[in-house]
């Protein structure tokens, strides 16, 4: 029986990101699938770790969590001799780079990258010119701007190997690079778009993607 347990669904955004991680590290798992919005059919064991019914909960032995980017870390931290080993860099300004970069990606990519994923998936009547206008696309353009030139300088956000600053982004811009709505957001910026591309054709993410369009199970 595997220590390390996963409650939610692989369509969560968070769900997906820690998926990645531990595809990476090569760290054994067991993913207990919960649908969040069937309230009434949540297992007991979810709502005793997790009482509000959030999209994520890990658990590894007796460490409960349910921040994604902070399972992340956990997950590089602790498995640090297994599978892909430079997540978190080698050494203290690595990681400072890292951090700097994965605090860019949660406080000023994901907010505008939600919001438009979030209004495009429950309004799918809105249109290109909608996306165009909107506030959270302006926003996003803009860091995307920076993204564009910190991408012709390096060939990934924190250098030149894929780390958490990477991985991080995986889940949102999945949905947005793959909606004909959004997606010249990124193959408009050739750097951005180079690195997407690298980024989503690893393996890790991958598996992710293959367990999103399965279907859920049966209740």
């Amino acid at each position: 029986m595997a220590n390390v347990k996963i409650f939610g669904s692989p369509t969560s955004a968070e769900v997906a990101r820690v998926l990645t991680c531990l595809f990476e590290k090569d760290v054994e798992f067991q993913l207990i699938r919960v649908d969040t919005y069937r309230g009434p059919q949540r297992m007991p064991e979810y709502l005793k770790l997790q009482p509000r019914g959030e999209a994520l909960t890990f658990k590894d032995g007796k460490l409960t969590l349910v921040e994604s980017r902070k399972i992340c870390r956990h997950i590089a931290e602790n498995y640090p001799e297994q599978g892909y080993k430079d997540l978190l860099g080698a050494g203290a300004l690595e990681r400072a780079t890292i951090e700097q970069w994965l605090q860019t990606e949660e406080h000023s990519f994901d907010p505008p990258c939600s919001d438009l994923v979030f209004s495009l998936a429950f309004n799918p009547k809105l249109d290109e010119e909608w996306v165009k206008n909107n506030n959270s696309k302006k926003e996003l353009d803009k860091v995307l701007d920076i993204y564009e030139q910190r991408l012709k300088e390096t060939r990934y956000l924190a250098g030149d190997k894929f780390t958490l600053a990477d991985l991080s982004h995986l889940p949102n811009t999945q949905r947005l690079a793959s909606d004909k709505r959004c997606k010249a957001l990124f193959e408009k910026r050739s750097n951005v778009n180079r690195w997407w591309g690298e980024i989503s054709r690893r393996a890790s993410w991958q598996k992710v993607v293959a367990m999103q369009q399965e279907p859920p199970p049966m209740v």
